[in-house]
């Protein structure tokens, strides 16, 4: 294989090889293609006997090969140490939802770093880092962004009117609510090719996140000629026997599928417009499949700290410079990405943080150089604050420590023990040695506790919600959602909370309050930091807006009360409308 100029110029550095200085290259454009809830074994080059994925079964092939990459069990915490390099809990981002996955307006983004060296930045798809100023893509380094709001299509995050459809969904382009036509990854794809089109007529480099919320739930709206093709085929070698599992089952691997047809015309289309040899192609998943369905033989599913949940394929496509015969059996990871996107377009590392993770690049170059084992974490449990301990998994070269105490729940509970796998000799995690090895695990526990006393203090109020600003000029509208309030009362979603605001001035405020459905509702009360404001308002159809409420300067926390007259109800959403 002969690398163009560019390739040749990024061996020769890398090879420390004495050269003449080489005249100005363009970088390489850059495509990242991130799933949602896609698992390890959804495609047939894993060995799925059912499901049919041939345009990424060919794409690894022509990809050098991971033997293990890892990600976060759930979703938000994979994508901030995507965008930064950095451990999520640097980020803010401690969970999925309920204000934990907003994302620090300070951090420094691929996306930041990017456009500042000249790319074009566009994201089409899944964010889940923030809906409001300043924390939205647009704040974060995008120059263009599809996007739907939260964790998912169908989540109180959404636009008012989208009632949960993946077809024909309102999406938020560029911070405005707009209509599209179509399932929603077909979407998010025609859009980036458009989007690589412009970039193309511009001349200049670009940068395009595509992370589908395909296959997450809900199930209801899938392509529907892939959804009778999946359920003609037999699926008991993948689900359980169960008829709702198989369903299931089918109804994903219908929109897997579509994935795998819209990447393929992705492909075809860098090759037509002439850029495929120019650009870097990288698809990965952000967590494991939700539980029910193949996954290689591993261990566990989303929010898992074992294998299944925690595993993902890293393929990245570089024709003009990466061969796809290489094998690394290195562990590399989430984190990892930022700083090899950075060095494959000749782009500096931020100076003034830490950056966890380590550019790939002579992994996938092929560079005989020292590569110093290395641990790698991955925590996430519900709550607001992590704890130390809690649903975590240390990850070495050969061994694994990890204490499986469960996605779900804010505490750590007494009596769960730590476990040890080798998983060279058992990959799939079914011998635990943590009681024949003791030293082996005090070692490993010693390096967990030093990394969270270190990613816990990273800034004071490490884990705080960052508050959403009120009255910028680039957003004059805001709509509060359940995704970033904090609960005070209520499982779920809650029933009860407040969100974190800011505002540089006092302003009188325009408060719409909306629910879902036609209803008689009494809204007694705002409380806009300082006292309430009181004022009492039946709601006969699904909205009521308050005129003028004032709002105090600096920090204001928000809580709007409402009853039915037998029990307290939380509105769908707030719009605040600064006077």
């Amino acid at each position: 294989m002969r690398p163009s100029a560019a390739g040749a110029a990024a061996l020769l550095t890398l090879l420390g090889a004495a050269a003449a200085p080489a005249p100005a290259q363009r970088p390489p454009n850059v495509v990242l293609v991130m799933t949602d809830d896609q698992g390890l074994g959804d495609f047939g080059c894993a060995g799925n006997p059912v499901l049919e994925t041939p345009r990424l079964d060919a794409f690894s092939r022509e990809c050098p090969q991971f033997d293990r990459f890892y990600v976060s069990p759930v979703c938000s915490p994979t994508r901030a140490s995507l965008m930064t390099g950095r451990y999520n809990y640097r980020t803010r981002v401690v969970d999925t939802y309920r204000g934990g996955s907003m994302m620090e307006p300070e951090e420094v983004t691929v996306a930041e770093l990017l456009q500042r060296a000249g790319y074009r930045t566009g994201i089409f798809g899944k964010w889940h880092l923030g809906d409001c100023y300043p924390m939205r893509p647009n704040d974060q380094g995008f120059d263009e962004a599809l996007v739907h709001r939260g964790g998912g299509i169908a989540q109180p995050s959404e636009p008012y009117e989208n009632d949960g459809r993946y077809t024909d969904p309102l999406l938020v382009h560029n911070g405005e609510v707009v209509a599209t036509e179509g399932y929603c990854t077909d979407v998010y794809f025609d859009a980036a090719r458009r989007y690589i089109d412009g970039a193309i007529r511009d001349e200049r480099p670009f940068f395009a996140y595509i992370a589908t919320n395909a296959p997450h739930g809900p199930f209801g709206d899938v392509p529907k000629a892939l959804l009778e093709k999946y359920r003609a085929k037999d699926l008991e070698s993948v689900a359980s026997g169960d008829p709702r599992a198989l369903d299931r089952v089918a109804r994903i691997y219908a929109m897997i599928e579509n994935i795998d047809r819209n990447f393929g015309r992705l492909l075809d289309h860098l090759d037509a417009r002439g850029v495929a040899e120019d650009t870097v192609v990288i698809f990965l998943c952000d967590n494991g499949p939700i539980a029910g369905r193949y996954v290689q033989g591993l261990r566990g599913a989303k929010s898992s700290v074992h294998e299944g949940g925690i595993r993902s394929p890293l393929w990245i496509r570089w024709p003009e410079a990466l061969d796809p015969a290489r094998r690394i059996d290195r562990i590399a990871a989430h984190i990892d990405l930022l700083p090899t996107i950075c060095e494959l377009a000749g782009v500096d590392l931020p100076s003034d943080r830490a950056v966890d993770g380590r550019s790939l690049v002579p992994l996938l170059m092929g560079h005989r150089t020292a590569w110093p084992d290395r641990h790698l974490v991955l925590q996430t449990h519900r709550g607001a604050v992590p704890q130390p301990g809690h649903h975590f998994a240390l990850v070495e070269q050969r061994y694994k420590l990890l204490r499986h105490s469960g996605f779900g729940r804010d505490q750590l509970p007494s009596g769960v023990p730590l476990q040890l796998f080798d998983l060279q000799e058992d990959p799939f995690e079914e011998r635990d040695l943590a009681a024949s090895e003791p030293a082996l695990v005090r070692r490993m526990e010693q390096i967990y506790r030093a990394w969270f006393a270190d990613v816990s203090t990273t800034r004071p109020d490490n884990f705080a919600t960052p508050r959403i600003r009120v009255g910028a000029p680039q957003e004059p509208v805001t709509t509060l959602t359940r995704q970033d309030w904090i609960v005070d009362q209520g499982g779920g979603w809650g029933q009860s909370g407040r969100w974190l605001l800011h505002l540089d001035r006092p302003r009188k405020v325009d408060v719409t309050v909306r629910f879902r459905q036609q209803r008689v509702v009494e809204i007694t009360t705002i409380h806009a930091g300082g006292a309430p404001f009181v004022e009492r308002m039946v709601v006969e159809d699904n909205s009521a807006t308050y005129e003028g409420v004032p709002f105090a300067a600096g920090d204001v926390d928000l809580r709007i009360s409402c009853t039915d007259g037998t029990s307290t109800e939380a509105p769908y959403q707030v719009v605040l409308r600064p006077r």
